[in-house]
């Protein structure tokens, strides 16, 4: 049974794109199992070359964050930065998800998505989470302007 739990929750994660982890700190001691901790991932656009996304947000601990039980809070901030010179191998959709994780083992998910602002040639990028059921109204956003010499290619 334990080994069947292992290959479902392995196959739940499969497909995600891989965040880079940046750091993370404790936030409450676990007598048992990890701590409870707040995580700083940086996620490359994976369709804009020069934009990376850092992502902060709540990862539970305990037992049941060890084994991946735990549902972690919908809290999280997302700050995106111009890394490198931005340009775009082909046209981007207005509005895309760019990267999602889950944070509990079915029912609810973190976002990242790109919204293009055409009138200011300006990348915006929304981070929130859903739910099966009820998502949540806690929400991030930020933006990337593009140099007006480079416009953002829509489809």
């Amino acid at each position: 049974m334990r080994a069947h739990l292992l290959l479902w929750l392995g196959l739940c994660g499969a497909g995600l794109a891989q965040a880079q982890r940046i750091g993370e700190v404790d936030t409450v001691f676990k007598f048992i199992g990890p701590d409870h901790k707040i995580v700083v991932d940086a996620h490359d656009d994976p369709k804009v070359a020069g934009v990376t996304c850092y992502v902060s947000r709540a990862r539970t601990g305990g037992i049941k964050g060890a084994v991946g039980l735990a549902e972690d809070k919908s809290d999280a901030s997302i700050a995106c930065r111009q890394v490198g010179p931005i340009s775009f191998a082909k046209p981007l959709p207005k509005q895309e998800e760019v990267y999602s994780e889950r944070s509990s083992v079915i029912f609810k998910k973190l976002r990242v998505v790109r919204m293009v602002d055409v009138a200011r040639n300006t990348l915006v990028y929304l981070t929130y989470s859903d739910r099966l059921i009820e998502g949540s109204p806690n929400n991030s956003v930020t933006a990337v302007a593009v140099d007006r010499a480079t416009p953002i290619p829509l489809r």
